[in-house]
């Protein structure tokens, strides 16, 4: 297989995989949310290489927000000054 195909055939397929992540976190919240804790959850136990924690702190989707009362989307903003 020619070198420039190769080529040309890996960039096809990231630009498949990242349309397909995008649009599932567009679509399936949840259960992306919920995908991104089960692959980053072995990596990050105890005992791993410290190559693989980093791609576990990588892949885990951010915290929640403690406080429930406003839903836990974290995306509230602070209090503006002067208010």
């Amino acid at each position: 297989m020619d070198t420039g195909l190769l080529l040309q055939y890996l960039a096809i397929a990231a630009a498949v995989l990242i349309s397909v992540w995008v649009v599932a976190n567009k679509q399936f919240p949840g259960g992306m949310r919920k995908l991104r804790i089960a692959l980053a959850l072995p990596l990050l136990r105890e005992g791993r290489a410290a190559w693989l924690r980093v791609i576990g702190r990588w892949i885990a989707p951010p915290g929640r927000a403690a406080d429930t009362a406003c839903g836990g989307c974290n995306n509230c903003d602070p209090p503006a000054a002067g208010k």
